[in-house]
């Protein structure tokens, strides 16, 4: 750990930088978690590897030794410089000062894969922890020719994604998660293996994406939507969120669809099953149509 802290308390001091509050930055300082999240993104050199908010290129520099070819994603135009300067020997290395929401990821990895060196495309990243979800999201349902994504998110963050339907920690997000991949935990990574330290626990955690969705839907967005109408209100019954988010058109519909499924009129979301959702989902769209 002694050495990452001085390389990068040397790279700050060198290129006069201090971390980005707004942007969220911290930068990783424990040699340990570098080494398990490069483990544990099981990369050759037949793999692109998307870095996220590569920030100093403390991980970057592993996943260049490794990988057939690193694209860095990176919205600070100082941490660019840095990441150039770092890197220039590199051939296998491209930059892209963007914001990763905006970016066609679909398109570059066709291309690299049309290139026919890289076969496989993963995503490894430290993310910013204040749009953590919205990256993951984007990540799972832009339906991306990828094989996995080893990301370190807050520790309770990565809790609700990794979560099975029906645990405690489930929210709406674990549901998309649960649809699109197979989630497992790697590690939990305290606080003093950054500077500037973050206020919370972080933790690192897999998501290998399936072949094919965990459930059969009629349309998976208007389930998607009834899955986060039904968690905007959690404190209710799901009958209750669902009639006051005008997902059923009242309680008496509410209550006859969930009776023909089987369902208890007093359930909470959290309770159900992404199977509950895609029959409830089919059910309405059957309604609807009759």
């Amino acid at each position: 750990m002694e050495n990452l802290l001085q390389e990068t308390k040397m790279i700050m001091k060198k290129n006069n930088i201090k971390a980005n509050k707004s942007l969220g930055q911290n930068f990783l300082i424990n040699e340990e978690v570098v080494n398990g999240i490069i483990k544990s993104s099981d990369i050759s050199k037949e793999d692109l590897i998307i870095e996220i908010g590569p920030g100093l290129g403390t991980l970057t520099k592993y996943l260049l030794e490794k990988a057939g070819k690193v694209i860095c994603v990176e919205l600070d135009s100082r941490m660019i410089k840095i990441l150039k300067d770092r890197f220039f020997l590199y051939d296998n290395l491209e930059i892209i000062n963007q914001d990763i929401l905006k970016v066609n990821l679909k398109e570059i990895i066709r291309n690299e894969k049309e290139k026919g060196k890289i076969k496989t495309a993963k995503i490894v990243a430290n993310l910013p922890y204040y749009i953590t979800t919205p990256i993951v999201m984007k990540l799972l349902e832009e339906k991306l020719d990828l094989e996995s994504i080893t990301v370190m998110v807050q520790k309770e963050v990565a809790n609700r994604l990794i979560a099975c339907p029906g645990d405690k920690e489930t929210g709406a997000i674990t549901y998309a998660v649960y649809y699109y991949a197979k989630a497992e935990g790697i590690m939990e990574v305290t606080k003093n293996s950054f500077i500037p330290a973050p206020e919370v626990t972080s933790k690192v955690i897999k998501l290998k994406l399936r072949k094919e969705p965990q459930v059969k839907v009629r349309n998976e967005k208007l389930m998607f939507e009834i899955i986060k109408s039904a968690f905007m209100q959690r404190r209710k019954t799901l009958l209750n969120a669902l009639t006051n988010t005008k997902v059923f058109i009242n309680k008496e519909e509410g209550t006859q669809i969930l009776e023909k499924l089987g369902l208890d009129t007093n359930i909470r979301p959290e309770k159900l099953s992404l199977e509950n959702f895609a029959d409830i989902t089919n059910m309405l769209i059957i309604n609807y149509k009759s």
